[in-house]
């Protein structure tokens, strides 16, 4: 009787669930390693501190991976690994970093923080997929999402709560509690992005008059698309911050290219962007210094200024100090950056993992957009697809607009790494979007198996 129970126990456990389970095993001993690697090369020595660096990211992956197992068992099998290495290898560069600063004699260490904000996000994100059994649900609450999500944004302009924190008001303090609403407002926008979309797509795409070849949509079809535009301005404007902007007019950008097909939407938004750069760059000055800094880095104004280039050029000495194949863990000088464990801790890694860790890193995050992709193409209705789609571009374009910045191929904005930098209200947001992806991916392989 034993002997016969054991194939069918074998099948009733998803091999997609398997092989997760082996390449989460297989990311916790990177993660040991990177640990390890970084407190031999600071301290010279080896100690049962990486074990609180260690331990809860490795329970809470695996805790993912049971509630995948009992509620989403055919939910994509790369997803989790891919995203608890980024966060993984994150924490080992915060550890480092804060290795350097006990060294400085400076006590405001950021590294068990963000353990336990990652371990907070992960268990979150586990309960949406616990509690979420069909993402289908969302679609009812488009409107709802929207009205939220503007909530959401204009909340911390609040006189109250609002906080500005490096000339940006994006926060809002309750006692001891920072958190940055904008994170999940995103996520919030990217639910009415994709059931606006899904009611509206025909209209977009076939009706309108012809000019010069070109359909041109009725006004009413093209007053979404001024409206974020205007919104968008608006958090640049109000909130002072170009990254956010950015970030919500080119997610709808990209949604509405999906949803229609067209490339005269892509040509019109991508002029919109162009020309509110620009005229802020005249207007306002704080855009106007991000300019400065971008296009003259080293002249003497631009790096001594208040609100500069220094960050940057700091961030280009220690990447170019990297070279090729790096410094190595712990090799470095990371700490010479402002902020190298938020806004710049891809520097950082650039530094002490080299080229070659630059390529792989920035590889992992063309597996996580792929995967979310292929997600979105394989789904039948579209709500689903641009859902995906809407997700997997936040995580695409969000990695574009910060390492461009790093790299100076496009302005700083101030948006933070997903995954890697320090910081809760990202890592909450991201969590909750890959735990969106993996629902909606568990939706998707029951229908190709059907």
């Amino acid at each position: 009787m034993e002997t016969q129970a054991l194939p069918r126990l074998i099948n009733s456990v998803p091999r997609s669930r398997s092989l997760e389970a082996v390449l989460l095993f297989w990311v916790a001993g990177m993660h040991a390693f990177q640990l390890a690697q970084i407190q031999l090369s600071v301290t010279d020595t080896l100690n049962e501190q990486i074990l609180l660096y260690w331990t809860p990211l490795f329970l809470a992956s695996y805790v993912i991976h049971f509630v995948l197992r009992y509620r989403a068992k055919a939910a994509d099998s790369l997803l989790l690994p891919l995203t608890t290495l980024l966060n993984g290898l994150g924490i080992s560069m915060i550890y480092r970093l804060d290795l350097a600063e006990v060294a400085r004699g400076n006590e405001q260490l950021l590294g068990a923080r963000q353990v336990w904000l990652t371990v907070f996000a992960m268990l979150v994100a586990a309960g949406l997929i616990w509690i979420l059994k069909n993402h289908m649900v969302l679609k009812r609450y488009t409107y709802i999402a929207m009205a939220l999500g503007i909530l959401l944004l204009l909340t911390p302009m609040l006189p109250v709560i609002g906080r500005e924190i490096n000339g940006a008001r994006l926060w809002i303090s309750l006692g001891d509690l920072t958190f940055q609403p904008g994170e999940i407002a995103k996520l919030l926008l990217i639910v009415f992005f994709a059931g606006y979309l899904t009611k509206h797509r025909e209209s977009l795409s076939l009706i309108g008059k012809k000019l010069w070849r070109i359909r041109i949509p009725r006004a009413r079809d093209l007053g979404p698309l001024l409206l974020v535009w205007f919104a968008s301005l608006g958090v640049l404007v109000l909130q002072r911050d170009l990254g956010t902007s950015l970030l919500y007019f080119g997610i709808f950008l990209g949604l509405l290219y999906v949803a229609t097909g067209r490339g005269f939407y892509a040509g019109i938004g991508i002029g919109m962007i162009i020309t509110a750069g620009l005229i802020s760059s005249q207007l306002l000055g704080y855009v106007g210094n991000r300019f400065d800094a971008w296009l003259d880095p080293f002249v003497t104004e631009n790096y001594s200024g208040v609100g500069g280039s220094y960050q940057l050029v700091q961030g280009l000495f220690g990447m170019a100090h990297g070279g090729i194949l790096g410094t190595g863990l712990g090799g470095g000088y990371p700490q010479l950056v402002p902020l190298a464990a938020n806004d710049f801790i891809f520097a950082a890694i650039a530094e002490e993992l080299g080229l070659v860790g630059v390529f792989a890193v920035l590889s992992v995050y063309l597996l996580i957009t792929y995967r979310g992709l292929r997600i979105s193409m394989a789904h039948r209705d579209d709500f689903s697809r641009l859902l995906a789609a809407g997700l997997s571009f936040v995580i695409a374009l969000q990695v574009f607009i910060v390492v461009g910045g790093v790299l100076r191929v496009v302005p700083l904005t101030g948006l933070t790494t997903p995954f890697l930098a320090a910081g809760g209200s990202s890592l909450l947001a991201n969590w909750l979007l890959v735990a969106l992806l993996l629902r909606i991916s568990d939706s998707t392989n029951r229908q190709v198996v059907q």
